[in-house]
C-alpha cells in the first residue's frame, strides 16, 4: 500500500471505484468504496496522486481530497474515453482515469472553488429559468393556435396574446383557465428572472474582469460576467488555444502533408460558444451601417466576400482571442484605428 504511485476514482452518487498503481505502473489495487467510506480511506493515506474525471461532484471531491494533502488532478471525460478496455464498466473506467492521467501530454482540468461555482450556479440557475419560460411561451402559443388565436413571436406579445385569448368568445373557460395559468406562470418567472438578472448586474459591477471585458464590442455584463467566471486565463498558453478549446477553430483531417479543413469543432463550452456567437452576431448586425463604431476595416472587408454565418464564426474566434489578451494583461479594449488596421 505505501508503495502506490497513482490512484484513479470513478465516481457516482454512492459508490466509488479505485484503482492503483505501484512505481512500476502495475496495478496495485482495486477496491470499491461507499460514499462514507471515501475520505476515512485516504486520510489514512500517505500523499498520493489522485486523477478523476471532471464530471459531476468532481470539484467537491477534489477540494476535500485536496484539504487531506493530496494531489488531485481532473481529467476532461473525453480524453479518458480512449483509454477504456472494451466494455465499459466502474473498474476498466477507473483504469483508464488512471493511465490517462500519466499520459506526459495530458491536460487537466483546474479545480473550482466554493466561490466559483457558486457564481457559476447563479448563471446556470439564469439560463434554467429562461428555458423554462421559452417552453411555457411556446406551449401557450401552441395551445392558443389549436383556438385560432395566433401572436407574433417573442415575449413582448405574451400580454397581448393573453388579452387576445380574453376576448376571444369562442373559446371554451376551461380553456381559458388553463391557458391565463400559463400566463401566470411565464409572470412569475419574469418576476424571477429580473431578480437574478439584478444579482447578476451586481457581479458584473464588484468584477474588474467583468467589466475590462464588458469593453470588447459584442460582450455585454452577462457574456462578460460568464467568461469572468468560466475562464481561467492561466489554463491556456495563448488566445488561440482558448478559441481551439472553445470548439471556435476548424476540424482538421489533414494527411499525407496537405491540410484539410473542416467545420468548426464544436469542442469545449458549449454555452461559452452560443455567447460569443451571439455577441458576433449583434455586431455583425450593426456592421452595415456606415456610421457604425462597431465594425471594424477587417470585418467589413470579410462580409464582402463570407457568408455571415461563417463570418460570426471567425469574429467569436477573435473575440475569444482578445478576451485572454485582455484576461492576461489587464488592459481595457482599445478599438483598432483605420491606420493600425491598414497596416495589419
Amino acid at each position: 500500500m505505501s508503495e502506490i504511485k497513482r490512484i484513479g476514482i470513478d465516481t457516482s452518487k454512492a459508490v466509488f471505484t479505485l484503482h492503483a498503481i505501484d512505481q512500476a505502473d502495475r496495478p496495485a489495487l482495486r477496491v470499491n468504496l461507499r460514499r462514507a467510506q471515501m475520505l476515512p480511506f485516504f486520510k489514512k493515506r500517505p500523499r498520493t496522486e489522485i486523477a478523476m474525471e471532471a464530471c459531476g461532484s468532481a470539484h467537491h471531491w477534489a477540494r476535500k481530497l485536496m484539504a487531506l494533502g493530496h494531489d488531485v488532478r481532473l481529467i476532461p471525460p473525453q480524453y479518458v474515453k480512449p483509454y477504456v478496455k472494451r466494455a465499459k464498466n466502474d473498474r476498466n473506467d477507473a483504469e483508464a482515469i488512471c493511465e490517462a492521467a500519466g499520459r506526459p501530454g495530458m491536460r487537466f482540468v483546474l479545480t473550482k472553488s466554493e466561490a466559483q461555482q457558486a457564481d457559476g450556479l447563479v448563471l446556470k440557475v439564469r439560463e434554467t429559468l429562461l428555458g423554462q419560460r421559452t417552453r411555457l411561451i411556446n406551449t401557450l402559443r401552441g395551445h392558443a393556435a389549436e383556438f385560432g388565436v395566433i401572436a407574433a413571436k417573442g415575449t413582448s406579445q405574451v400580454m397581448p396574446l393573453l388579452a387576445a385569448i380574453e376576448a376571444e368568445a369562442s373559446i371554451p373557460a376551461t380553456a381559458k383557465e388553463m391557458l391565463a395559468l400559463l400566463g401566470e406562470e411565464i409572470t412569475h418567472l419574469d418576476d424571477r428572472l429580473k431578480e437574478v438578472e439584478a444579482k447578476l448586474l451586481a457581479m458584473h459591477r464588484a468584477s474588474a474582469i467583468s467589466q475590462l471585458l464588458a469593453t470588447i464590442p459584442g460582450i455585454g455584463p452577462i457574456i462578460a460576467l460568464t467568461l469572468a467566471v468560466e475562464i481561467d486565463p492561466k489554463a491556456f498558453q495563448s488566445g488561440r488555444h482558448l478559441a481551439a478549446w472553445l470548439g471556435l477553430t476548424p476540424r482538421e483531417h489533414s494527411t499525407g502533408g496537405k491540410q484539410r479543413l473542416g467545420g468548426i469543432s464544436r469542442a469545449g463550452h458549449e454555452r461559452l460558444r452560443a455567447l460569443l456567437v451571439t455577441g458576433a452576431t449583434a455586431v455583425i448586425r450593426h456592421a452595415s451601417r456606415t456610421d457604425s463604431k462597431l465594425a471594424s476595416e477587417w470585418l467589413r472587408q470579410l462580409l464582402s466576400r463570407k457568408p455571415r454565418k461563417l463570418v460570426a464564426i471567425a469574429l467569436a474566434n477573435k473575440m475569444a482571442r482578445i478576451v485572454w489578451a485582455i484576461m492576461t494583461s489587464g488592459e481595457v479594449y482599445r478599438h483598432p484605428t483605420a491606420g493600425a488596421a491598414a497596416a495589419a
